[in-house]
């Protein structure tokens, strides 16, 4: 049976390329026009864990500033408690050299990312920063595809490679027990 035969009028034909993206709770969303792909060399997302540090750090910043009196002011905005807050302001307890190397991870080229921050907290918990360091090698060498090289995500390294700093770094950490006030 033909439209026309059905009684529907026929007129003008619109066209339009659609895709699907995942919306509010993971709900599918059309969306017009075609998805929009990463340049070559960006292909992947910056890991989790890399992203909620960098919020870290933005806290700290604010709350140095005075922008922010505590974290129920940085909660408050996002409508997160302030226990979450706390364990993100936790990720800046590591060593300096962990938090750049966690900073520097390659991006996730699809599915999981190769660390979590409950990978992290335990490292986060323990003062002394040469047992972080002996915890950090350790999860680095059982984590699949953390050996990869780390990567610049926004620039901000400039001409240097954030290994050749970290190693040395890293190597100067693990030789004295540093323990943060």
């Amino acid at each position: 049976m033909k439209p026309s035969d059905a009684g529907i009028a026929q007129g003008p034909t619109v066209e339009f390329k659609v895709h699907f993206r995942r919306g509010d709770q993971g709900r599918r969303r059309l969306r017009r026009g075609e998805r929009k792909t990463a340049p070559p060399g960006e292909q992947g997302h910056v890991p989790r864990i890399s992203r909620l540090l960098a919020l870290a750090i933005h806290f700290e910043g604010l709350v140095h500033r005075g922008e922010a009196r505590d974290h129920a002011d940085l909660a408050r905005p996002g409508g997160v408690t302030r226990a979450r807050i706390s364990q993100t302001m936790g990720l800046l307890n590591p060593a300096p050299v962990i938090q750049e190397q966690i900073l520097f991870l390659p991006r996730a080229l699809g599915g999981r990312d190769v660390m979590t921050e409950r990978q992290i907290r335990p490292i986060a918990g323990t003062s002394d920063w040469g047992e972080q360091l002996r915890r950090w090698t350790a999860l680095r060498q059982t984590v699949p595809g953390s050996e990869r090289e780390p990567v610049d995500h926004a620039g901000l390294a400039g001409e240097r490679q954030p290994n050749e700093v970290g190693s040395a770094t890293m190597r100067q950490c693990a030789g004295e027990s540093h323990r943060r006030a």
